[in-house]
């Protein structure tokens, strides 16, 4: 699975929500300030060539859809940000979120619970 640019992103992530889209609909979602239409369909395009989206044609019209899901890439995204910056390990990444105060004190006892649910699995 190919990386995605910033723009290419925010462009699946409407598609993701929308779960098919004509080009229009995606530029009625964007944030503002809202690329051109040109734009919008050449990034459509390359997720397409990236194997991101497919489109059903009615007519000259397109209608995209995802062809890989949101959690699919989330997975792949996180992945490759903990071997990229953590050496592999969920732990750095945990440390690193305390450290720069990511995680509030409700979010560490959450995370605190979680552990000790999954250990109780384990030893079941």
């Amino acid at each position: 699975m190919e990386s995605l640019t910033t723009n290419e992103e925010q462009v699946m992530a409407i598609i993701w929500s929308l779960e098919k889209a004509l080009v229009r609909d995606v530029l009625n979602a964007y944030p503002a300030p809202k690329p051109p239409y040109t734009t919008l369909a050449s990034i459509m395009k390359q997720l397409e060539k990236k194997g991101f989206l497919d489109h059903r044609t009615y007519g000259t019209t397109h209608e995209y859809y995802p062809l890989v899901s949101k959690t699919a890439y989330q997975n792949r995204s996180f992945n490759q940000l903990v071997t990229n910056y953590f050496e592999g390990s969920a732990k750095n990444v945990l440390s690193f979120m305390v450290k720069e105060k990511k995680l509030s004190g409700k979010d560490l006892e959450d995370l605190e619970k979680l552990v000790e649910t999954l250990k109780n699995q384990h030893t079941s």
